[in-house]
């Protein structure tokens, strides 16, 4: 059985175009993946890769969003690290839905059987001129386990990467989620934060989190201070 995700519409996600962060490092990827979500455009295959946490799923989400507004039809979206090896269901899973969105395509078991369910699955999608979109954490020369078909079909189509690895780009993202909160968080906590947080940007995005739920919990203003006294409970092994 693989786990998927079907979007029946409407759907209320924090996933969306509006909640993405652009930056220099995925301004491509961002614009790319309007162009697939947009019905009229021509362009209907797209590979995001990127490093985990810069906003692949995020993309491929927004796009599924996009696509079942428009459509009013069910769709799916599915991590290629959640199927089975003898699972060659991802034809009959996709049969219905308007657009083939795979996540973590680097992450396919390395199976025959899949890949090749995976392929026909791409082909069927590809000639009937409905949208594809998958993301993986490598190019697509790069794709250990994945068709050498499919490697160079990937090529054919628009192929874009998504990089969150400057501190500008983490600055706005973490500015990002705090406005999303409705929550002011001062620069030097961003700086603290960068300096005492690992850089990958989900991890960041967790710290950011684990301080605003504390403090609500104590019913204090995010600052520096707070940040600090968080740190050092975590490090003392306090209750937060």
């Amino acid at each position: 059985m693989t786990e998927q995700q079907l979007f029946d519409f409407p759907l209320h996600s924090v996933m969306t175009f509006d909640t993405f962060i652009p930056c220099h490092g995925n301004a491509s990827a961002v614009h790319f993946a309007q162009k697939i979500a947009d019905p009229a455009d021509p362009e209907k295959l797209l590979y995001i890769h990127g490093p985990a946490g810069s906003g692949k799923t995020h993309l491929l989400t927004a796009v599924c969003e996009k696509i079942g507004r428009d459509t009013g039809r069910l769709v799916v979206q599915q991590s290629c690290s959640r199927f089975a090896p003898d699972n060659d269901n991802i034809i009959t899973d996709y049969a219905h839905s308007p657009a083939l969105l795979l996540d973590d395509l680097d992450l396919l078991p390395d199976s025959g059987e899949l890949r090749g369910a995976i392929w026909e699955t791409f082909n069927n999608f590809y000639a009937a001129g409905r949208p594809i979109m998958i993301t993986g954490s490598s190019p697509p020369r790069e794709l250990g386990s994945v068709d050498n078909h499919l490697i160079s079909r990937l090529l054919w189509g628009l192929v874009a990467c998504t990089d969150a690895s400057d501190d500008t780009s983490r600055r706005m993202i973490l500015k990002k989620t705090a406005d999303d909160r409705n929550v002011r968080i001062p620069d030097d906590v961003v700086d603290y934060l960068l300096v005492t947080t690992s850089r990958e940007v989900g991890h960041l995005v967790e710290a950011f989190e684990q301080l605003y739920r504390y403090s609500l919990m104590h019913k204090r203003k995010i600052n520096l201070g707070l940040a600090r006294h968080l740190r050092d409970t975590i490090a003392g092994g306090g209750a937060l």
